[in-house]
């Protein structure tokens, strides 16, 4: 049995993985023009002092997220 799903949110500061999916139809265009494509590792960058945003990196690119949209880019 495969353990729950793992996002983007529930990284920790300097821990990465592939990204697998985007789950919220309607954010996904924007992460797709950001560079979250599928296949592409991501690595969280920091996280602001209250949790919220984060900031990620994807194609040596640093993005600022919130954490509902983080949550929506799922992980391998």
């Amino acid at each position: 049995m495969q353990k729950s799903e793992k996002s983007v949110r529930d990284l920790k500061i300097g821990e990465s993985g592939t990204i697998c999916c985007l789950s919220d139809p309607e954010m996904s265009l924007k992460l797709l023009e950001m560079g979250c494509i599928p296949g592409t590792p991501v690595k969280l960058n920091s996280k602001a002092p209250l949790g919220d945003p984060i900031t990620i990196i994807v194609n040596d690119y640093t993005l600022s997220l919130r954490l509902d949209e983080a949550a929506t880019i799922k992980l391998k």
